[in-house]
């Protein structure tokens, strides 16, 4: 599962902005964490009870996850008390875990990039890329489609919203909801990624479509 479930595409290099968290607040309103990646136009948002992952832990975790590094700009934030990068692909966690990657893709990447590269790209969606993973061994099972809808925002920015099910060994189901967008000239790629157990995704369903809804891409 490890060196499969993170599919970061090939030739992804690039480091930019620090990332800087802003606390909104209003009289009665909710609070909110804004976290940006301002070289790249990047924005969404977590409640501020959410806790950020540290960025050392969190890139340990993904070079395990991926069975590499990347110079892609990540992080990532937990809801509940005791948030840990290693949440990151867990399918025991019943608090949200949201990720988000900016990267900038090689010329070959570049070229090969459809929608149904952006579906697959954190974990395999697409009927050809399920069975494919299957045969390697793939140890995720019970795939359930609960969102294929593609998007298409201002100045080129365009992609795909998936929301899915899969379930672990022992019987462990979570849900996942991710964003995969690209620039008008596919060189860059935008993710972020909300998931935790589909009970605990249900009853938080209404604070992740924030979270997801907040997704803004300003392309330069």
């Amino acid at each position: 599962m490890a060196s499969k479930a993170h599919r970061v595409v090939k030739g992804l290099v690039g480091g930019w902005a620090l990332l800087a968290g802003v606390i909104l607040t209003g009289c009665g309103a909710p609070q909110y964490t804004y976290v940006a990646n301002s070289g790249q136009g990047t924005y969404f948002k977590v409640p501020d009870n959410w806790h950020k992952i540290g960025a050392g832990a969190l890139s340990a975790e993904l070079r395990t996850a991926t069975g590499g590094s990347s110079d892609a700009w990540t992080v990532a934030y937990e809801a509940g008390s005791k948030p840990t990068a290693s949440d990151f692909l867990s399918f025991a966690s019943s608090h949200p875990f949201v990720f988000a990657e900016t990267g900038t893709l090689s010329p070959s990447a570049s070229s090969q990039l459809s929608y149904d590269t952006l579906r697959d790209f954190f974990l395999p969606v697409t009927a050809t890329a399920r069975q494919s993973a299957a045969t390697a061994g793939f140890p995720l099972t019970n795939f359930q489609q609960i969102r294929d809808q593609v998007l298409t925002l201002g100045q080129g920015v365009h992609g795909v919203r998936e929301t899915y099910d899969y379930t672990y060994t022992g019987g462990i189901a979570d849900t996942f909801d991710e964003i995969a967008l690209t620039n008008a000239d596919q060189t860059q790629i935008y993710l972020l990624v909300v998931h935790c157990t589909t009970t605990c995704y249900s009853s938080d369903q209404s604070q992740i479509n924030d979270v997801m809804s907040s997704f803004t891409i300003r392309s330069p």
